[in-house]
Formats: structure tokens, C-alpha cells, sequence
């Protein structure tokens, strides 16, 4: 399961997408969930799902490394579409037992899992053709009209960027821990959830004293080089916006006309 989280982990090849303004894929990527959250009916699902294999292709990324994302959020779309299943009043599809389905019940689940299966792609892309370094400095850049009101963006940014660099690290620092576990007789996969939630915690332990270990090793590494925030630093790479970020964002701006007049103008229930 550790080798399917894809948050924090880039995929270095050269594709249009990746040659995007990491400013403009970071409001690229909001614009993508505004949209996401604002569809209300299938079709708009369905288009959506067509701009994102198109982005997919574009960007050179397999569209099943993107899917990978979710097989760790294979409990929580089981348990959202359950919920939504079962405990939505409406008019009656069929019922087995106690159970009753219900039409509107049966639409919410399938919008609430499409809703969040989309979130996550969104996101994992935008990472997956992001380097940590980029993402940082795109995110510095879009919050430095705030350091009128002395809001802290580089150290923000900087926080940030370290979040997502050290997420693939301590998945590996995990996965060796769990075969040197393994290794002395420890079981991870058998049992029920509470034995397998309590066979976790020896895990947790030598997990939390690398993490401690490591931060500490960082900041007295960044002190050794006389690091002060963003006071005079300069850049290697100066951020441009191109034509081609312009493109991208007239299209991803058409995606949401075209979901907006999907919401006005076709019914809800064109397929359920």
C-alpha cells in the first residue's frame, strides 16, 4: 500500500504539462476542484473525466500511476458511497430485507465517490508533474501580495515544500521498518482492524524517532548555512508565465463554462 501513495511524489519526464508555470498548475489545479465541487450532474462528470485523460496524455504521466493514489482510499469511497446508499430517503428503487435503496440514494453515492475520486487525480497530477522545488516557489509567488500584511509565504512555502519532499522519504523509512519488522516475526496483515490498528503501533515508535531524528538533522543543516527566510535570496530559475499557461488556463476557464451550462441545462438524473 505504500508504493500507491503518489501526494508528494514527482514523475520526471518532459511534457507540455510539466513545462506549465508551477503558478499557473497550482491555480489550475484550484480551478479544477471549484469545478469538481460545482458539477451536479453526470454529464459534467463525464467531461470531466475526458479532460483529465487528455491531461494525462498530455502530461506523459500513465493514467494508472494517477490511480494508484486511490487504492489507499479504498475504505473511505467504500464507506462514502455505503453511507450515501443507505441512508438516503427518496423514492424506492428496490430492497433486500430491511435494506432500501433509493434512487436519489443510489445518484448521491455515485456523485459523492466520483466527486472525491476527482479530487484526488486533480491534486496527484499537479504534484506528479511538480517538482517540490517549483511547487515552493509557485506558492511563494502567489502569496507574496500578501507580505503587505506580513503573512509569512516563503517560510509557508518553505514548510510546505519540505512537507511534500519528505513524504516519499518516510514512506521508504516505513516500508523498511515494516520488512525489518517482518523480518523478526512481526504480522501486519492478518487479524481484524483493531489487531491490525494495534500491530501498528511497534511501527509508529522507531517511525516518530526517525522523523524527530531527521527534522533535527535539517534545521541544523539549514542553520550551518546561515538560512534567514526569504530576506535577499535569489533565484536559479526565474518563473515566466508563457503562452502556453495562458492556453492552458482559457481551457481549463471553458471546462467550467461548459460545467456550468451542463448544471443549467441538462437534468440531473440524465443517466440515474
Amino acid at each position: 500500500m505504500l508504493n500507491n501513495i503518489t501526494l508528494g511524489q514527482y514523475y520526471p519526464v518532459d511534457s507540455p504539462i510539466h513545462r506549465l508555470d508551477p503558478r499557473m498548475k497550482i491555480i489550475l489545479t484550484l480551478l479544477m476542484i471549484v469545478g469538481v465541487f460545482i458539477c451536479q450532474n453526470f454529464s459534467g462528470y463525464i467531461l470531466i473525466l475526458l479532460f483529465t485523460v487528455a491531461a494525462s496524455r498530455l502530461s506523459h504521466v500513465p493514467f494508472k500511476v494517477m490511480m494508484k493514489g486511490l487504492k489507499p482510499l479504498r475504505f473511505i469511497l467504500v464507506f462514502t458511497f455505503l453511507l450515501n446508499l443507505f441512508f438516503s430517503t427518496g423514492t424506492e428503487l428496490f430492497h433486500v430485507g430491511p435494506v432500501v435503496i433509493t434512487r436519489e440514494g443510489l445518484r448521491q453515492a455515485i456523485h459523492y465517490s466520483l466527486r472525491l475520486v476527482f479530487l484526488v487525480i486533480s491534486t496527484s497530477l499537479m504534484t506528479l508533474t511538480t517538482s517540490p522545488i517549483a511547487l515552493s516557489d509557485g506558492l511563494e509567488q502567489l502569496f507574496s501580495p500578501l507580505k503587505v500584511f506580513h503573512f509569512p509565504a516563503h517560510e509557508l512555502a518553505m514548510m510546505m515544500s519540505i512537507a511534500l519532499r519528505f513524504i516519499p522519504t518516510l514512506m521508504e523509512e516505513t516500508d523498511k521498518i515494516m520488512k525489518a519488522q517482518k523480518a523478526r516475526g512481526a504480522d501486519f496483515e492478518s487479524g481484524n482492524l483493531l489487531a491490525r490498528a494495534k500491530a501498528m503501533v511497534p511501527l509508529l515508535v522507531p517511525l516518530f524517532v526517525s522523523s524527530f531524528r531527521r527534522a533535527g538533522d535539517l534545521a541544523m543543516a539549514m542553520e550551518s548555512r546561515c538560512y534567514h527566510g526569504g530576506e535577499h535570496r535569489t533565484r536559479l530559475r526565474v518563473l515566466k508565465i508563457t503562452g502556453n499557461d495562458w492556453l492552458a488556463l482559457g481551457i481549463m476557464i471553458l471546462l467550467l463554462v461548459l460545467i456550468v451550462l451542463l448544471n443549467i441545462f441538462v437534468p440531473k438524473g440524465l443517466i440515474l
